[in-house]
């Protein structure tokens, strides 16, 4: 099974934002955003949180996905 990172901490540097404020924008939780920006790799992960972040940093899913283990 493969496991990926999320590219959270790079998005939220990039919009000069604060994992609070994406946490406000998007709906997610402070602590799973907290989790996903700060986790070296995750083996599952919520997709509709998938989206909303991707939404919100107006990228793709893709973009926001990176595979570190398959």
């Amino acid at each position: 099974m493969g496991r990926i990172r999320l590219k959270v901490r790079e998005f939220t540097h990039f919009n000069g934002w604060t994992l609070r404020e994406v946490s406000d924008r998007t709906g997610i939780p402070y602590a799973t955003v907290k989790k996903y920006a700060q986790a070296n790799s995750l083996a599952t992960v919520d997709y509709t949180a998938l989206q909303k972040l991707a939404q919100t940093f107006d990228v793709l899913i893709e973009d926001l996905v990176e595979v570190v283990e398959e």
